[in-house]
């Protein structure tokens, strides 16, 4: 007998789902994406939710239907060692290296550093990191209670904070959008959609989706179509609170120039834009919003990384570990805001791409049988170009690469060089595993004979 899932419970998994995803970089970087594009906001915003939400979502809704229990095993259907080195490297990225340090930094530049006067030095961000990282760290030693923290407390007071900045913009925006500038001038879909990277949710989706999973299995749910009907529901509220909250905040961006003027960074708008309608309070609610983002993702990051190293290394607690982790992410925090973003951005470019080849080789799997040829191949060809990219994007290029490939290799220019050759290789692989199966039942009949 199936067990039936209360609606009150997909509606505060979905709101834990939002809470999760919705970290600081997902206020910064739609921010400065609406005050750059101008005119273009709804091209380029579109593109960053393709990114943002439509991707994360389907990295949800893979692990509900692949009916695996974690990101290796779901990897290892490229190979083993693809699994281990891939799982490795995202949990690192969203983990201790980039995601979880950002989140610390992120919150004290945007929500603490306004109301510091004249040069500090190091120690304000240094009392502020420990602080941060140990509130995060106390939440996280409560694992199982994570849906009630983040879900029924959190993210209400969050989406409350979020939505009285985003009504005032919408009843009294402070001008009108305008021309965009150079970047976005053309293709401003394709640069949204590389944007999006940057909020490293696709990478997460890997992560927070084995959460949501667990959830649904603590209450006594096991069977597949069960916990896939679950998983989208959840995910699909998540969605649509982040594609609104995106699109707002976008929005918000691109109607601030004429007030606030054309700025570089999208803590900056942010800051300017809530000081200009509510003045010192204005930086105060801007404060209490990106703590709140910035706390929940943080804590979602350290049970999920915790849960992963503990099973990594069998030896060492999942206590210690989260510990560890806070403890390693308060150090990695004090090198700055820009930094993290700086040294975030190659490792991000190489391994983003086969995040979503893998994604939607999960949906197809049956289609092609599971063929680990089709995987391989395709992954493989991905990681050529992606590699590449990430060089170029580390000022690490190789004589004569990058030209041949702007040249040669349609869609380059616009950061998805990589989607022809995954196509390619997962078309090679299916012929591979075609004729692979074809010898093997000549063989069977000839044994036959």
């Amino acid at each position: 007998m199936k067990k039936s899932i209360p609606f009150s419970y997909v509606i505060v998994t979905g709101f834990m789902l939002f809470a999760l995803f919705f970290g600081a970089g997902n206020l910064i970087f739609p921010a400065l994406l609406g005050q750059s594009a101008g005119t273009n906001v709804m091209t380029a915003n579109l593109g960053f939710i393709v990114t943002g939400v439509g991707l994360p979502l389907l990295g949800i809704l893979a692990f509900g239907f692949s009916g695996k229990n974690d990101l290796q095993d779901l990897a290892s259907r490229v190979h083993p060692v693809f699994g281990y080195v891939f799982t490795l490297v995202l949990y690192l990225s969203i983990g201790p290296l980039f995601a979880l340090p950002r989140t610390g930094t992120a919150s004290f530049e945007i929500g603490i550093q306004p109301f510091l006067s004249g040069d500090t030095g190091p120690w304000p961000l240094i009392i502020y990191s420990i602080v941060f990282f140990g509130i995060t760290c106390f939440f996280s030693l409560k694992p199982a209670k994570i849906v009630d923290i983040v879900g029924k407390y959190l993210t209400p007071a969050l989406l409350i904070f979020i939505a009285v900045l985003i009504i005032t913009v919408l009843v009294n925006p402070l001008g009108s959008p305008q021309d965009p500038t150079e970047t976005y001038s053309s293709n401003a879909f394709f640069k949204g959609f590389q944007e999006g990277y940057l909020t490293m949710d696709t990478l997460a989706a890997f992560v927070f989706g084995i959460i949501v999973i667990n959830s649904v299995k603590n209450i006594g749910v096991t069977d597949r179509k069960s916990i896939l009907g679950f998983t989208w529901k959840a995910g699909v509220i998540a969605a649509v609170l982040l594609a609104l909250v995106y699109t707002s905040i976008s929005y918000l961006g691109a109607t601030s120039v004429t007030g606030i003027g054309l700025l570089d960074n999208g803590g900056a708008v942010l800051a300017g834009v809530s000081e200009v309608y509510y003045g010192r309070m204005g930086n105060v609610l801007l404060g209490l919003i990106v703590l709140g983002a910035c706390l929940t993702t943080s804590i979602g990051l350290v049970t999920a990384c915790s849960s992963y190293f503990s099973r990594l290394f069998p030896k060492v607690s999942y206590n210690v570990i989260a510990i560890v982790l806070s403890v390693f992410s308060a150090i990695v925090a004090n090198a700055g805001l820009a930094n993290i973003i700086k040294f975030s951005v190659p490792v991000l470019t190489i391994i983003y791409p086969l995040a979503i080849v893998l994604i939607f080789l999960t949906f197809l799997h049956d289609a092609f049988a599971g063929s680990r040829a089709v995987y391989l191949i395709s992954l493989l060809f991905t990681f050529a170009v992606s590699l590449m990219e990430g060089l170029y994007a580390a000022n690490l290029q190789i004589p004569g690469v990058q030209e041949f490939l702007t040249n040669n290799l349609p869609m380059y220019t616009l950061g998805l060089g990589w989607l022809l050759p995954a196509i390619a290789g997962a078309v090679i692989g299916f012929i591979i595993h075609l004729v692979t199966r074809s010898d093997q039942s000549e063989l069977k009949k000839a044994d036959v004979r």
